[in-house]
């Protein structure tokens, strides 16, 4: 995503949804599912290339199927990875909802790579068209995921005093329950 992406995506924060359990939890699902189609998918392909390579076995200079067969591993290793990605991210929003993770602790470690790179476009057209629309859609659900993660990350922040910041770590340490600015506990 661009730099100029970047900015007018964090111009849009009040037109984004607001960040919820309820909608962590679909993410999530909707993550799990793709992540489950994509790894039958290319499973399925790296299949039919095995079975092809023994087929064509007495002809071992055949650099061009190889060359589909590398492309198409390479491709699904970055499918997956920018899946797995989305589902990190998801998981670290579930634990915060779940009172597992203080938003510092979210802060710090909840974060999306911010240029994952895109599917080769020539790798991509050597793929089956079902492959390709698994493709396309992870690199949707992670533009969606990356919008939600700026917007999250725009939206103002409570100034803690060095007092409150010490004791909000003593409080996780001490595995003890979130307090608000009036000294309140917070429900989980």
């Amino acid at each position: 995503m661009s730099q100029a992406s970047i900015q007018d995506y964090a111009g849009m924060v009040s037109a984004l949804p607001d960040l919820n359990p309820r909608l962590v939890e679909a993410l999530y699902a909707e993550a799990l599912t793709l992540a489950d189609e994509v790894r039958d998918s290319f499973d399925r392909l790296r299949a039919e290339h095995a079975e092809r390579a023994a087929l064509a076995m007495a002809d071992l200079r055949d650099t061009a199927a190889e060359l589909v067969r590398v492309q198409a591993s390479c491709e699904a290793l970055r499918t997956t990875t920018r899946i797995m990605h989305c589902l990190a991210w998801l998981l670290n929003h579930r634990a915060f909802f779940a009172g597992e993770l203080n938003e510092q602790q979210l802060r710090r470690h909840g974060r999306m790579i911010a240029h994952f790179p895109l599917s080769d476009p020539d790798s991509l057209a050597t793929l089956p068209d079902d492959a390709q629309g698994l493709v396309r859609e992870s690199e949707r659900l992670y533009e969606r995921i990356q919008r939600l993660d700026l917007a999250w990350r725009a939206a103002p922040q409570p100034v803690l005093s060095a007092i409150e910041r010490l004791q909000e770590r003593l409080r996780v340490r001490l595995n003890e329950p979130p307090v608000d600015m009036g000294g309140e506990a917070i429900a989980r």
